[in-house]
């Protein structure tokens, strides 16, 4: 995908309930985009969508879905694409993702569950993605998840994400820190993983913090600043793609607001660079 077909542009940021007050003061000069979870706000009024309504009339926005739970047993919620396509249709949501992953089994399991990495398993979530963007209305992205422990692996990550991509003719939103936590967890190369993804897909990127239990375990928490690792393999995915629009996520443990605007930057930084480097060697 080219720089000129991205949904969106810049670097962008996770819009949570928590910071809908303090950024409205905030210099938000470097804020390209925002992203939220439509679960979040489907059907909220009064204050918070007052609230919602300031900054969407302000930003282009995208949508990270958090419960749609493609890659589960049971039957795709129906009603739910329903209101999901109102909301998306409503507020001009210019690209809409959700996990690779499942989250139910006749219940929410409050987690993302990592899917078997096997070829029947492709053929049963691309089946499900052509079924979501059939009741949405347009194409999807899905996002690679950090995971601890393998389900299934007939299959690699990167092969099993290729092929999903390609039957369900689908977007992926790459997550550069889930890489990074991946590749520490199970031992490969990040730089080759991001080398073998189907690059043309990619519709944006996300970025967060983790932390560290040890040595070879890293756990993906959203709760902390981008660690210095993710930061270099971001500049590289930019090398790859270009200067692709970046999301930061922070889900808690917030900091000062300047400090994660300082963040937002940084991608903004890393993504000016990118362009200067395609600018020289274009000349």
């Amino acid at each position: 995908m080219s720089s000129n077909d991205r949904p969106v542009h810049g670097a962008g940021l996770g819009l949570r309930r928590a910071l809908l007050g303090p950024l409205q003061d905030a210099d938000l000069e470097k804020v390209g985009f925002l992203e939220l979870a439509p679960e979040n706000w489907i059907g909220v009024g009064g204050r918070l969508r007052r609230q919602l309504a300031w900054y969407t009339e302000r930003f282009p926005l995208v949508c990270h879905g958090l419960s749609l739970s493609i890659g589960a047993p049971e039957p795709l919620d129906s009603s739910y694409l329903k209101r999901l396509r109102s909301f998306l249709d409503e507020h001009e949501v210019r690209c809409f993702s959700e996990h690779l992953s499942y989250c139910s089994e006749h219940g929410h399991l409050y987690d993302l569950m990592p899917l078997p990495f096997l070829p029947e398993t492709v053929a049963w979530v691309a089946d499900r993605i052509a079924q979501v963007q059939d009741a949405l209305g347009r194409q999807i992205a899905v996002e690679n998840i950090s995971y601890y422990a393998p389900v299934a692996t007939e299959m690699s990550e990167l092969e099993f994400i290729n092929e999903v991509c390609t039957r369900a003719d689908c977007l992926l939103l790459l997550d550069v820190n889930n890489v990074h936590v991946n590749s520490v967890n199970h031992g490969y190369d990040p730089d080759d993983f991001l080398a073998g993804l189907p690059h043309d897909r990619v519709a944006y990127l996300h970025v967060a913090g983790h932390h560290h239990e040890a040595d070879d375990l890293i756990v993906d928490t959203h709760g902390a600043p981008v660690a210095d690792p993710v930061w270099g393999l971001l500049r590289h995915a930019y090398g790859i793609l270009g200067a692709a629009p970046t999301v930061l996520e922070r889900d808690f443990n917030f900091p000062p607001v300047p400090d994660l605007l300082a963040e937002v930057a940084t991608i903004a930084r890393l993504q000016h660079d990118q362009d200067s480097k395609r600018g020289q060697h274009a000349a």
